[in-house]
């Protein structure tokens, strides 16, 4: 389970359609560079760049220095703790609402 500081950094993330493009982008071609999301996305390349380093500080994405460009791929290992926990408060809820009602 993650830590509750990192729980709120990945939901604060999360919080942005345009972020949430990125990763469906990256999701979908597990590897992709800075300037091909601009194009898929029709964003500035400073707003990609801003939302990259939010998505790269709360640990969904990661990103290598390759030549003068960066590659940007999921960080599934975050992202499935982040599901596991998500999970557990769902069925932790469901328990207690379960519980109130019967």
């Amino acid at each position: 389970m993650l830590e509750d500081k990192q729980i709120a950094a990945i939901c604060k993330a999360l919080g942005h359609p345009a972020r949430i493009q990125i990763l469906r982008h990256l999701m979908e071609e597990d590897r992709c560079i800075c300037g091909k999301i601009v194009t898929v996305l029709s964003l500035a390349q400073s707003t990609v760049s801003q939302h990259l380093k939010i998505l790269k500080e709360a640990g969904l994405v990661q990103g290598e220095v390759e030549g003068p460009r960066t590659c940007y791929c999921i960080n599934r290992e975050t992202l499935a703790a982040f599901n596991t926990t998500m999970n557990a408060f769902a069925a932790t809820g469901l328990v207690e609402i379960l519980d109130e009602t019967g």
